[in-house]
């Protein structure tokens, strides 16, 4: 853990409560998710009761407590997806990264979650991967947009230690 790093992210919102959760995003891009001695150091730095700081870190889905992959997919399943074929683009992604939705690779490169929007029906079915949408996917599309971003690394959030 890397406290200064972190001490440095407090300091960069002049360790204002009312950053808590701009402190959190910066501390997660860093980390790829909130470590607990990253959070203890954030309550005790803002002078805040460690409980509150999970409550945040807890209510937001944009925050994880768990290590997650370098790149990270989305699938939508929502109904406009599901009916043009999103589960079976949902089986061939489980069966290439060999993982379940909610659930990073062993290796940390990839972390896989289903949701039920995302709100671009009109292009559906729709994966989420590293920032960019990409419409009207089949499995094949799939398979070779999960192998295009498993080539690069992403930039500027690499796990760091």
């Amino acid at each position: 853990m890397d406290f200064e790093k972190v001490g440095k992210i407090i300091d960069k919102h002049q360790q204002k409560r009312t950053a808590l959760i701009s402190i959190l995003h910066d501390i997660q891009d860093h980390y790829n998710h909130l470590p607990e001695e990253a959070l203890k150091k954030v309550a005790s730095r803002l002078k805040m009761d460690l409980n509150d700081i999970y409550g945040v870190a807890t209510f937001y889905k944009a925050f994880s407590l768990i290590p997650k992959g370098r790149h990270s997919i989305t699938l939508c399943l929502g109904t406009a997806c599901h009916v043009r074929g999103g589960p079976k683009i949902l089986r061939e992604v489980t069966k290439l990264l060999n993982i379940e939705p909610g659930q990073t690779t062993k290796d940390k490169k990839f972390s896989f979650n289903v949701v039920n929007c995302l709100g671009v029906c009109a292009i559906g079915p729709v994966m989420f991967a590293d920032g960019k949408f990409y419409g009207e996917m089949n499995p094949v599309k799939a398979k070779r947009v999960i192998e295009k971003i498993g080539k690069n690394r992403k930039k500027g959030n690499e796990v760091k230690s």
